[in-house]
């Protein structure tokens, strides 16, 4: 703007572009000011993406500027533009004349970390493909979707936060941490999101303790190495499927950065479509659903008679598949956390488990539980101490 004042615009997401002030924002910079935000904002309406002032650098605010603010954003409070990084000062002034239009941040991570997807609080149901589309390549893109607004905000968070050129260099340290460690691109992500940020320039979590990890009992002759998540969760669902004599199996985990929402993560037996409707569940009927809810096992002897579940997506999905019965059991930490749940499917209606079946899938959802604590605090928290090494400058 005049003078001192400058604007840099950077998109730093694929939901968010952000606009950088800086300088000083007096009666004349007002005028560059509402031609910047008319821009942006109609370029980021056409394009779907959130608007997000950074005022880190802003030192002074007139009255002239806070009135072209409002004439701009106020017809926004629906979908506000959010302003962040303002200095205790421009914060007084943007906060003495009321503006619907906008919501205040401390931090541009802050800000970023808002800019998401959250799913209803009913499970999501799959719109049909369209002509010409195969399910697998449906399938394929809804997870990619289901996954690319996690590591989106994550790349954010890491621009912000390690003053990177570019979205593809904050994806290289989300792919370096995942491979060094071996933890999913997505778990690193969410852990980005929602772990609290860095507490010293070198570490992560300074001076955090470590633990064995917990004994998990899974009746399996080949040695399981429990910081390998995937082969924790394999030889779990083998261990499922056999002490609960189920014709499928699945294992949804709980997921930080959406509420809560169960993430299917392993699975025998169930075909893509199947996969497809519980990828993602944030809420009943859905059995798992249920016993996350309600914190113990449940149980559905026949799926075609349940009213909740016979004409409901995520039960037409489990009659497409063949089950006819489901029982869900929660994975609980002694803290009364739900990590997750295990899911089992019988083709033939009723309830089958015996008490002592119930006990021992009881028993391996808790050490699963435990274990799911260990990994997050343990292997999570060094791929993350690993990317901060790295986004430093001191890996």
């Amino acid at each position: 703007m005049t003078g001192e004042a400058t604007v840099t615009v950077q998109p730093v997401t694929e939901q968010a572009v952000v606009l950088r002030l800086s300088g000083v924002l007096d009666a004349d910079g007002a005028v560059v000011l509402g031609r910047e935000l008319d821009l942006r904002l109609r370029r980021a309406d056409e394009r779907g993406l959130r608007l997000v002032l950074d005022m880190s650098g802003v030192r002074h605010v007139s009255s002239t500027a806070v009135h072209t603010l409002d004439v701009h954003t106020r017809h926004r409070a629906a979908g506000p533009v959010l302003v962040t990084g303002a200095t205790p000062q421009v914060r007084r002034v943007l906060t003495t004349t009321p503006l619907p239009g906008i919501r205040l941040y401390p931090s541009l991570e802050g800000a970023l970390a808002t800019v998401s997807s959250v799913p209803t609080s009913r499970t999501p149901q799959p719109e049909p493909y369209q002509a010409g589309e195969t399910p697998g390549e449906v399938f394929g893109l809804r997870a990619k979707a289901r996954t690319s607004g996690i590591i989106g905000m994550a790349q954010g968070i890491l621009i912000a936060r390690y003053s990177l050129p570019a979205p593809a260099d904050a994806f290289t340290l989300l792919r370096a941490a995942s491979q060094q460690y071996n933890v999913p691109l997505r778990v690193v992500a969410s852990a980005v999101v929602t772990a609290p940020p860095p507490l010293s320039e070198k570490r992560w979590f300074p001076g955090r303790r470590r633990t064995p990890p917990p004994a998990l009992g899974l009746p399996r002759a080949d040695p399981v190495d429990l910081r390998d998540r995937q082969q924790v969760l394999r030889a779990a669902l083998y261990a499922v499927v056999t002490l609960g004599d189920a014709d499928a199996a699945e294992i949804h985990l709980t997921d930080r950065v959406q509420d809560e929402a169960l993430a299917l993560e392993a699975h025998h037996g169930l075909d893509a479509a199947y996969r497809d409707c519980l990828a993602l569940v944030a809420g009943p009927p859905a059995v798992c659903a249920r016993a996350q809810a309600e914190g113990r096992p449940v149980t559905v002897a026949d799926v075609a008679a349940d009213p909740e579940m016979a004409g409901h997506p995520v039960g037409r999905a489990a009659l497409a598949v063949g089950s006819r019965a489901l029982h869900s059991v929660p994975m609980t930490t002694d803290g009364g956390d739900c990590n997750g749940v295990i899911t089992l499917h019988r083709v033939e209606p009723g309830a089958w488990l015996h008490p002592g079946q119930g006990a021992d899938l009881e028993g391996l959802a808790h050490d699963l539980a435990a274990w799911l604590s260990w990994y997050r605090r343990t292997v999570v928290q060094d791929a993350l101490e690993y990317l901060h090494a790295q986004g430093s400058g001191g890996g």
